[in-house]
């Protein structure tokens, strides 16, 4: 426990530090290689109708987190055992490939940086790389408010949700969260290919960030008292809206940072094309910002800090009861 505490603080150092370097393979990437080797060999067995389908994503799932979590633990067990300071250290370094905290940062100052430079075609092309909907027709106002809306809602699953899963098992806990998470970000879709054999990884997801996203969106109303920003609208609006999206999870701390900043989030967006009307989070107080990139920054930063201390606090209090 004391061991995955640390880790889990020098891992978090590292990343606000150095971030996600190039050079290194992340993990993730190996986990999404996973994914579509076994996706592919999955479909060659099952039979290609909906029952079918459903069993193939079942044993998608248990494949690639039962691989992504075992391996690690086991690792971690086996140097631990050979040296207990090697041990940390490669934990640490787990921590760290785990956590976005420093990516999410950089990815968005790029997008806020060909905004400010009037590179409309290169701020579209830089957000299209963090979010999911259609951005080869958004405009200012539009590629703002993506960014804004995918900072705020990878508050809680790329920092806060990863970390309380380190604390709760250690890294290989935490790879666990990040395997989940991974499956539904590829699978998870409800479009023709995937909608059956995505279904048990996005309900597992939703279901795995259900508290994460809550936590999430309390330390974020949090940090806008902090910051000085209207933390009595953040509370409002996260009352009001924290429900309008079709997940049950992604509007909670969308909805604390569009009342934080007085805008207006979410609305209608374009997916592969199509259509899909979304109801609005917050009210428009004001048109949004590009600067409102920076805000966003500055309070999933400061979530970030704060999950750090309330996991330290009730750690550290648990170790010293127990």
């Amino acid at each position: 426990m004391v061991i995955s505490l640390i880790a889990l603080l020098i891992g978090f150092v590292i990343d606000i530090i150095i971030g996600d370097p190039k050079k290194i393979p992340h993990p993730v990437r190996f986990i999404g290689i996973l994914i579509s080797l076994f996706e592919k060999f999955l479909r060659t067995i099952f039979p290609k109708n909906k029952k079918g389908e459903i069993f193939a994503g079942v044993f998608l799932f248990f494949i690639v987190v039962s691989l992504s979590t075992v391996l690690p633990f086991f690792v971690l067990l086996y140097i631990g055992k050979i040296n207990i300071y090697l041990r940390i250290g490669i934990e640490s370094f787990m921590c760290w490939q785990i956590l976005a905290i420093k990516s999410l940062q950089e990815e968005s100052v790029k997008v806020y940086n060909e905004l400010t430079n009037n590179n409309i075609e290169n701020a579209r092309f830089n957000v299209s790389m963090i979010v999911g909907r259609d951005t080869d027709n958004l405009n200012e106002i539009g590629i703002t408010k993506a960014c804004i809306e995918t900072v705020a809602e990878n508050t809680s699953d790329g920092i806060v949700a990863p970390m309380i899963f380190c604390a709760a098992g250690g890294a290989s806990f935490g790879f666990l969260y990040k395997a989940v998470n991974t499956l539904d970000s590829m699978v998870g879709y409800k479009n023709e290919k995937y909608l059956y054999l995505g279904r048990f990884s996005a309900y597992i997801d939703d279901l795995l960030n259900y508290i994460p996203a809550r936590i999430s969106a309390l330390l974020m109303m949090l940090s806008s008292w902090i910051l000085r920003l209207d933390f009595k609208n953040a509370f409002k609006i996260w009352k009001r809206d924290r429900r309008n999206h079709a997940s049950p999870n992604s509007a909670q701390t969308e909805a604390v940072c569009a009342g934080a900043l007085n805008i207006q989030l979410a609305g209608n967006a374009y997916y592969n094309g199509i259509l899909y009307e979304k109801p609005f989070i917050g009210d428009k107080f004001r048109e949004i910002e590009y600067e409102d990139i920076k805000k966003t920054n500055k309070l999933s930063f400061t979530t970030a800090i704060l999950c750090l201390f309330f996991i330290l606090l009730i750690k550290g209090a648990i170790i010293l009861c127990f």
